[in-house]
């Protein structure tokens, strides 16, 4: 099953997407207070109402969302910053206000020369985890969606923690797509990003050093994941500040993310001025 979530006269809406249509289900928020029953009315709707090609793109997470990001998943990755792969998960948190949607605009903070981009696979809850097994943690989840974890460097390397260079005001572009877990396995699939139609990341999420249920295990040992909530699963190599020369994303550029069987992610990148 697709899931999508759209503006509905400015409300973020979930909706069901049956071929080049969308049956519109509840409001964002009422989907994840009842993930089953939603589902289950889901499964049911045979013919779509509105064209998904007209509808406005909404981050298809409630605002109560965690966000959940794994840091040097990948080891091709951490060898191009030249960290070492680290033997548990490395987990850092983005708040939701940071999240847009496809097509809005991600701007460069006045005190940063460029941003850095970062493809990655994400994991939406739809029920509770807590202090689950890796073998059960797939019953959590809802489905998955593509995020890019757009960085501010500057900032995140001036300290040890990175909240301020992972949480710069509209810099976390994710997919209004989700596709429930019964239709995709996650464990072999292709991640890329481009920047004005240059391929920059080209990976595949088989590469991970630390699998999903794995991920999931670790996080609810002290985290209480629920319904909505995203653990976004690391990015490939590929980015930009360690290139030689560093390569960032400037006002008037174009990123764009996917992964297979699920969407892609394009936004422009600003000015300080376009900061809301």
């Amino acid at each position: 099953m697709r899931l999508t979530a759209y503006l509905d006269n400015g409300r973020p809406t979930m909706g069901v997407v049956i071929g080049d249509l969308v049956s519109p289900l509840t409001t964002v928020q009422g989907f994840y207070e009842d993930v089953p029953g939603w589902l289950a009315e889901a499964a049911q709707t045979e013919e779509g109402t509105r064209p998904a090609a007209e509808l406005t793109p909404a981050i298809p997470v409630p605002e109560t969302a965690k966000v959940v990001c794994v840091a040097l998943n990948y080891p091709m990755h951490a060898q191009e910053t030249k960290n070492e792969l680290p033997a548990l998960p490395n987990l850092f948190a983005r708040w939701w206000a940071t999240l847009v949607a496809d097509g809005e605009p991600i701007p460069v903070p006045d005190a940063e020369p460029g941003l850095d981009w970062e493809v990655e696979l994400a994991v939406v809850i739809g029920s509770p985890l807590r202090a689950v097994a890796a073998a059960d943690a797939a019953a959590g989840i809802l489905g998955y969606t593509v995020f890019n974890d757009v960085s501010a460097r500057t900032h995140q390397q001036a300290t040890s923690q990175w909240a301020n260079g992972k949480n710069a005001d509209q810099s976390g572009p994710i997919a209004s797509a989700i596709v429930t877990a019964d239709e995709l396995d996650p464990s072999d699939l292709r991640l890329w990003t481009q920047v004005n139609g240059e391929m920059m990341q080209d990976g595949r999420t088989s590469e991970m050093a630390i699998k999903i249920p794995e991920l999931l295990e670790y996080a609810t040992r002290t985290i209480t994941l629920r319904p909505g909530d995203v653990v976004a699963t690391g990015t490939p190599a590929g980015v930009g500040f360690r290139r030689q020369p560093p390569v960032l994303m400037h006002p008037g550029d174009v990123v764009e993310v996917g992964v297979e069987g699920i969407a892609t992610v394009r936004n422009p990148i600003v000015d300080a001025s376009h900061r809301h």
